[in-house]
């Protein structure tokens, strides 16, 4: 019987799974009074390394604690884990780029469940962040997404890939799609830092940090080589999109790999038919034939001609464990879209004479590739305990192409940037009390730039200006150093600091262009910290205030770039420029109540000084020029500026019985900007309306189910920034003529059905009510009334 006995105990194998979505659970931890060990990333784990009478915990971030006796698990197959939607104990990464728990950390950070990603299913990396309730997207066509963090967007928040930074030289003030060159489906994790992380990153992080992190290749952590794999297909109705994914992970005890690839089409969006305004329909669109431009009426209106697009990603990574303490990594990303129609500007008829403005107008395909190498080693010595190095070269293209109604000429600028980036960060235990997290930092980018008018029939071409100074450079350099120091049981202190030196150097092509000079050079540091307490009363209860400063350096497109920005204005290169600076203050809260109730709250202040804004400018003392043959305003970039914004970020999630939840987040925010053309105050651009999101969720095991209502306020007139007044047609008319957009809302429906590890079925219909609306700031409208269907499976 004994020999029997331990053979069955030998022999067992218990996997570790998601109570509702039966996924397997990798690296969760189970010990014992004696041992510790984790599950293997198919979430499995051999009981032959426990003894009978031992009590078994499985403990896992965002789960219930899990007990079972030794002789219990002897009768199971299976483990079954249930999430914990109140759970405070988050492991969260971005605050010091280590791995600590979101209690601790005195500013507000926002973790994206991915689990709960995968079933809302968003088109793009975009739409997930728009998903979480906290961040405002803009989109000025589909194959975008500009997101806006605490009143700043931009070129003033920050993306993060895997510890590199993804914004370089040439991010503009204007809205960006960059992000959606980073794959939902293929993501780790997502963390929103809000407020200026200058200590930890560096230039740009003024409103905020956006932490993104890919699928991780995992080691066996048994003697056996593992395979893993998943694939999935997803059709939404509204722009009749086709996503292929597929997923391949191999572990052995030395060697992890993992492959993930993403192919995505996307056609004409369809709006919504209920509202609205009809500004946001299509009433007209263009057509080329024979070298002969014409404009049509669209017998479909709600259908947005020319917005649809196609995309692809893939990503690969190869990890080896050279010993126990240090492991080496080098991960591959690269992302490429279709041409993408810029759809804002393929709808301008400025001069209301029947035809539209632009016969073309799109990006070229947007591509990124990033090769990535990292070393970590996790070892006590004198100067740290943890270690990191990457080493990352980022390439990324962009191009405009565009061409005017029944012009035979059309413009092309074309940009590449090269980034070459060495990041350094050091983590040491210095006492009980003390944690050191400390590092370096340095980045490179060369930017080349190209402009030139093709004639679209005899396809001769002749150089024109470029959009930025061809050959310029942008380099920075940064140390930092962040204390943690645990005052008490119940207070926390966090103390960081950041110098930061940038340098430009640009030439300029007065051949091409009246520039006013020849060349630019630029040497500036900026120094920042931030200072922030913690008071932990209970275990469910968290009251924090921090203070912190962020800046951002002028970059390229700050200080040489040549574009006309709206009709009858052109933006030239100013190389007087200095850093931005932002001063914030935040007061937030975090608190479980009798595990039922879950409430968390911020209210903050952002004061930015020496602000970079476009404003009247001369050249040779004239304040007008001819451009692309249109007299234009001169415009540029100028430290002429103040900002402020302030808001309040609220959120609520009740157990109402057990598996029912409710979960509503809200965020309020109010800025301004002063212009020195009109000595006065104005609204600041891209500080969202009133907007939020509220959920009800119905859990039950392989079953859940959310109906959601997202929402947003009505922006008046008088809310609207200067920019935005300046270039209204993006904008619904009140009565009066002026612009404004409406407030709206949507009714959403998602359902899925888990019937075992290795398949799902997602199921679900978005705008129940097919509202007519535009998110504010936004040029093209948003989808009407949605179906999606989605098929996932594992092996």
């Amino acid at each position: 019987m004994g020999l029997l006995f331990c053979a069955h105990t030998f022999a067992q194998k218990i996997t570790i799974i998601d109570e509702i979505t039966q996924e397997e659970i990798p690296n969760v931890l189970i010990y014992s009074s004696k041992t510790k060990i984790l599950s293997s990333i198919k979430g499995d784990f051999d009981l032959q390394n426990f003894s009978p009478g031992e009590v078994l915990n499985f403990k896992y971030a965002s789960y219930l604690e899990l007990k079972l006796s030794f002789e219990e698990l002897l009768k199971l197959k299976i483990v079954e884990l249930k999430q914990d939607p109140l759970s405070l104990d988050d492991v969260i990464v971005t605050a010091n780029r280590w791995e600590e728990e979101k209690r601790n950390v005195p500013f507000k950070i926002e973790k994206l469940n991915l689990k709960d990603v995968s079933f809302l299913n968003p088109q793009t990396s975009a739409d997930l962040l728009e998903n979480s309730g906290y961040a405002y997207v803009q989109k000025s066509q589909l194959a975008g997404g500009s997101p806006q963090l605490r009143g700043f967007a931009t070129n003033r928040v920050m993306l993060v890939v895997d510890g590199v930074r993804m914004n370089n030289a040439i991010y503009r003030a204007g809205n960006l799609q960059n992000v959606i060159s980073l794959d939902a489906n293929s993501l780790e994790g997502a963390e929103i830092l809000f407020g200026p992380g200058a200590v930890m990153y560096g230039s740009d992080a003024i409103g905020g940090v956006m932490d993104f992190r890919t699928k991780e290749a995992r080691f066996s952590n048994s003697k056996e080589n593992q395979v893993t794999g998943n694939l999935f297909a997803r059709y939404s109705k509204a722009n009749n999109e086709w996503t292929k994914h597929v997923n391949f992970s191999f572990g052995s005890p030395r060697w992890a790999l993992i492959t993930d690839v993403t192919f995505s089409d996307f056609g004409d969006l369809r709006t919504g038919s209920k509202g609205g305004d009809s500004s946001y329909l299509r009433l007209k669109y263009q057509a080329s034939s024979g070298g002969k431009d014409s404009t049509f009426i669209n017998e479909d209106p709600n259908l947005q001609v020319n917005s649809g697009y196609s995309q692809r990603n893939i990503i690969q990574k190869v990890k080896f464990k050279a010993s126990e303490n240090l492991e080496l990594e080098y991960s591959l990303n690269y992302s490429e879209s279709s041409n993408a129609p810029r759809y804002d500007r393929l709808t301008i008829d400025l001069n209301n004479d029947g035809n539209l403005d632009n016969a073309e107008w799109y990006y070229g395909p947007q591509k990124w590739i990033m090769n990535r190498f990292a070393l970590n080693h996790h070892k006590s010595t004198k100067i740290y305990d943890k270690l990191r190095f990457i080493a990352a070269y980022q390439d990324y293209e962009e191009s405009r192409h565009d061409r005017k109604f029944n012009n035979m000429k059309g413009r092309s600028q074309i940009e590449n940037v090269g980034i070459f980036s060495l990041n350094a960060d050091l983590n040491k235990k210095l006492s009980e009390k003390l944690d050191l997290s400390y590092g370096a930092e340095f980045v490179s980018n060369s930017i080349s730039s190209e402009g030139k008018r093709t004639h679209i029939q005899s396809l001769e071409e002749e150089v024109i200006n470029s959009r930025y100074p061809d050959s310029s450079k942008w380099n920075s350099a940064g140390v930092y150093a962040n204390l943690k120091f645990k005052l008490s049981s119940k207070f926390g202190l966090n103390a960081g600091i950041r110098y930061s030196h940038y340098a430009i150097e640009a030439n300029f092509d007065t051949t091409l262009f009246p520039y006013p000079f020849v060349q630019a050079k630029s040497n500036n540091g900026a120094l920042n910290g931030s200072l922030g307490l913690v008071y932990n009363p209970t275990y469910k209860f968290q009251i924090y205030a921090n203070a912190s400063t962020g800046f951002r350096a002028p970059n390229i497109d700050d200080i040489g770039k040549v574009f006309d920005s709206q009709a009858g204005a052109i933006v030239v290169p100013n190389v007087n420029l200095k850093p931005e600076y932002a001063y914030n203050g935040e007061v937030g809260f975090m608190g479980n109540i009798k595990n039922k109730v879950k409430l968390d709250g911020v209210f903050y202040y952002t004061f930015l000084q020496n602000a970079l804004a476009r404003s009247s400018f001369q050249i040779d003392g004239q304040d007008s020029m001819i451009y692309d043959g249109e007299m234009s305003q001169i415009l540029a970039i100028q430290n002429t500026s103040d900002a402020s914004v302030y808001g309040i970020q609220a959120g609520i999630e009740v157990i109402i019985f057990k598996g029912l939840t409710l979960k509503s987040v809200i965020s309020f925010q109010e800025g301004q900007e002063y212009s020195v053309d009109s000595l006065k105050y104005f609204p600041k651009p891209h500080v969202a309306p009133l907007f939020g999101r509220t959920t009800i969720s119905y859990k039950h095991r392989k079953f859940r189910s959310d109906f959601f209502i997202a929402y947003n306020g009505k922006m008046e007139l008088n809310d609207f920034p200067l920019t935005d007044l300046q270039d209204d047609v993006t904008f619904a008319k009140d009565e009066n003529g002026n612009p404004y957009t409406p407030s709206w809302y949507t009714l959403n429906f998602k359902i899925a059905y888990y019937p075992n590890k290795n398949m799902s079925i997602a199921a679900g219909v978005e705008n129940i009510t097919d509202q007519l609306y535009r998110t504010f700031g936004s040029g093209i409208s948003a989808s009407g009334r949605n179906f999606t269907l989605t098929l996932r499976g594992n092996f």
